[in-house]
């Protein structure tokens, strides 16, 4: 017996979802080939073009260092997009594993796991990133894994309530009644099943992942100077913004508000309207449903 998708209606994204996809897939192409566009080493720095203006062979200018800005934007694009994406792989694989065991066993294993889940909701996770990073040193690969912990309470919330909903329809009874394992009707009917609301709900917290990213980036706890990263490039842009030089600032912080609206629209079309909440707020009370 087989599972029905069609339970789950296909989002229309509309032209403002549409849009939004171009820009991401825009953005995903130009940090892949973007450091094959420029000749500049990112890093390499001049200061007798500190400030410097746009050039042949530098189109947005130097930054205070007489690094090429072009050079770092779209270097800095990769790790700006690749440290969101650990962490949204991992909180998902995580969340999803422990909400659907939780949901599938029930019992003092999902009381359990509600439990740890209301206690994980009191730290927000970029403070947690700075507490790690404080401990372990700084670093992207500390910041990755503590957002990514941060984020498994929301996720898990999530497909809990979905998965307890798929549990009771008459189509894993049946199946139960055939005698089929609870792993092979997880892995191959249930989860199958949730991946419309798991997909949404990655595109949403990808966006936040970046914003998360970019402040403990921006606060020095993240990827460290000189290596190009959009949140680095905006705190190291502020000197130039009190002098009348805002262009790496500009660049960095509007690219991010650019992909994260990107994100959060596109997220929003795939859910249906249906939006998660923001990882690092508190939930309301009453708790895990």
């Amino acid at each position: 017996m087989t599972t029905t998708l069609a339970t789950y209606r296909t989002p229309r994204l509309g032209p403002l979802g549409t849009a939004a996809a171009t820009v991401i897939v825009a953005a995903v192409v130009l940090a892949a080939i973007g450091p094959a566009l420029t000749s500049a080493d990112p890093n390499a720095s001049d200061f007798a073009h500190a400030y410097g203006a746009p050039e042949p062979g530098h189109a947005l200018g130097y930054d205070g260092q007489g690094r090429d800005l072009l050079a770092r934007l779209l270097t800095g694009a990769r790790t700006s997009l690749l440290g969101p994406l650990w962490v949204v792989a991992l909180s998902m694989a995580v969340g999803t594993v422990v909400a659907i065991a939780a949901a599938w066993l029930g019992g003092w294993l999902d009381s359990v796991v509600s439990a740890v889940l209301e206690v994980m909701f009191a730290f927000p996770g970029v403070l947690l990133a700075m507490l790690v990073a404080a401990v372990f040193g700084p670093g992207l690969t500390s910041a990755v894994l503590a957002l990514a912990v941060a984020y498994v309470p929301y996720i898990a919330r999530l497909v809990r309530s979905a998965a307890l909903a798929e549990r009771r329809k008459p189509y894993v009874q049946a199946l139960e009644v055939q005698g089929a394992g609870a792993v092979a009707i997880c892995v191959r009917h249930l989860v199958p099943n949730l991946m419309p609301l798991i997909t949404a709900q990655a595109t949403l917290f990808f966006g936040y992942a970046m914003v998360d990213l970019a402040i403990v980036s921006f606060f020095g706890l993240g990827v460290q100077p000189p290596d190009a990263d959009w949140g680095v490039m905006v705190a190291s842009g502020q000197s130039g913004v009190l002098q009348g030089y805002p262009a790496e600032s500009l660049l960095a912080g509007g690219s991010i508000v650019l992909l994260v609206v990107a994100f959060n629209v596109l997220g929003e079309r795939l859910s249906d309207g249906r939006r998660a909440p923001r990882p690092g707020w508190f939930p309301r009370r009453g708790g895990v449903s």
